[in-house]
């Protein structure tokens, strides 16, 4: 484990995000969802591809709260430009499990 400073750990925008829209990512070789995730405010509504199809499919996740990182570069992925990056844990079976509050909160508060 490295160490980082306070700063380094300010400098990673997490922010809370209600998933919006979701779709099956077909373009892709690896399964994916595509996510359309509205932070609210100033961010508003941004892109994010997600390797999460283990557990959820589009109909789970719309309305649903997630964390995502926003101030990483635009990626592309196929014909897809991924905006944010959704964050997840692997389960014991490798399952990607999606980060997000216990209780709603306003979409776009930052991660203290």
């Amino acid at each position: 484990m490295s160490v980082i400073d306070f700063d380094d750990f300010l400098a990673v925008d997490v922010r809370v995000g209600t998933v919006l829209r979701a779709e099956i990512f077909h373009e892709v070789k690896r399964p994916a969802i595509k996510l359309w995730v509205e932070f609210g405010g100033a961010i508003g509504v941004k892109k994010s591809s997600a390797q999460i199809t283990d557990l959820y499919t589009p109909e789970t996740l719309v309305g649903r709260q997630v964390l995502a990182v926003v101030n990483f570069p635009p990626k592309q992925i196929a014909n897809f430009m991924s905006e944010v990056l959704v964050l997840g844990l692997h389960d014991e079976a490798g399952r990607v499990v999606l980060v997000g509050p216990q209780s709603a909160v306003p979409n776009g508060q930052r991660l203290h």
